[in-house]
């Protein structure tokens, strides 16, 4: 088996060329060009062997895959439709050349759905394995989806399930958790957590729905995707906005398979901190709110609403928990974890 360092950087390369579109590799930088009437938008996402992807949970494919997808998700959480992305990648001297070029499939994968492309990148000697990659984007000005854009009054709105991909990662790191589930079921959330599924489509519904209401200087969008968990989004829009909100736990868009297999509680713990669902959380009217909901089916909620003040309060109308005051701590939060 070739390894990295058999062939050095120039080889690698060489073997990776072949991921981007003809021409596009040999420069010092990428060239895009852009519409003249769209504001370009660039967002970095950096994986980690061992913190982000391991091999006990993740192919290189499905490493690939999420990489990307992680970027795209940033993206569609601005408005934003891609352009193309930029890789950096750490490698150890063993790391095989066979598990990079499947890391790259699984990227090409992804970014293929979404007619996206690699433009460039670098690649380093590093003491473990470290995905870096920079994504490209452009949105009409008018169109920027901000965190710091939610009013009073607005709606919460998300665009499908969550707690799923963290389920799935804890199957994959605990087997024995799968004895009450189907094989169906549990390839369901293996899935969710190994090839996640950024919201882009999410845009062009959103879009209409804004055509057919009259223009408002007073109609905004806020949001920001899940990647951190449905309570962090939140809380990071409301931080940004100098607002406070409420969540309703009995509204929030749970897999099925959670009503057998998880207490009510772990539930809610999964949904609000697992992470890596990639779904958008969108602050919006609440005409619109519906609307858009309405359109996206397949479990697409609206889970609470803005308030004054500052605090994000969990509240439950069935009354099955007390109200909670949730904080940016209770969820993952490197250094600390």
């Amino acid at each position: 088996m070739t390894k990295v360092k058999d062939i050095g950087e120039q080889g690698v390369l060489a073997k990776l060329q072949r991921f981007c579109p003809p021409g596009m590799i040999g420069d010092d930088a990428a060239v895009l060009l852009t519409a003249p009437d769209k504001s370009l938008v660039v967002t970095t996402d950096v994986l980690v062997d061992g913190v982000h992807f391991s091999n006990v949970t993740t192919s290189p494919e499905d490493a690939g895959w999420r990489a990307v997808a992680a970027n795209l998700s940033d993206l569609a959480a601005m408005g934003a439709d891609p352009l193309g992305i930029t890789v950096g990648l750490g490698l150890p001297g063993e790391v095989l050349v066979s598990w990079v070029e499947k890391l790259y499939e699984g990227m090409t994968e992804c970014l293929q759905k979404y007619n996206t492309v690699i433009v460039g990148g670098d690649i380093v000697r590093s003491p473990v394995t470290t995905i870096s990659i920079t994504a490209f984007g452009q949105v009409d000005p008018q169109r920027i989806i901000r965190r710091s854009a939610a009013q009073v009054g607005n709606a919460i709105a998300v665009t499908g399930v969550h707690g799923a991909s963290h389920a799935g990662l804890q199957l994959l790191l605990h087997p024995e958790l799968k004895h009450n589930l189907t094989e169906t079921e549990h390839r369901t959330l293996i899935t969710a957590h190994q090839r996640p599924q950024p919201r882009l489509d999410v845009l062009p519904i959103l879009w209409e729905i804004l055509a057919s209401y009259p223009p408002s200087p007073h109609l905004s969008i806020a949001g920001m995707d899940s990647s951190d968990g449905l309570a962090d989004a939140v809380l990071q829009i409301c931080r940004a906005s100098g607002v406070g909100a409420v969540l309703e736990a009995s509204k929030m868009p749970l897999p099925a398979t959670f009503n057998h297999w998880l207490t009510a509680e772990k539930s809610l713990e999964y949904a609000l901190y697992g992470g890596e669902d990639f779904e958008l959380v969108l602050c919006l009217p609440e005409v619109l709110a519906q609307n858009l909901v309405t359109k996206l089916g397949e479990s697409a909620a609206i889970v609470g609403t803005i308030t004054t003040g500052s605090q994000v309060i969990l509240h439950d109308q069935q009354q099955k928990f007390p109200d909670q005051v949730l904080t940016l701590g209770q969820g993952f939060q490197h250094f600390t974890h």
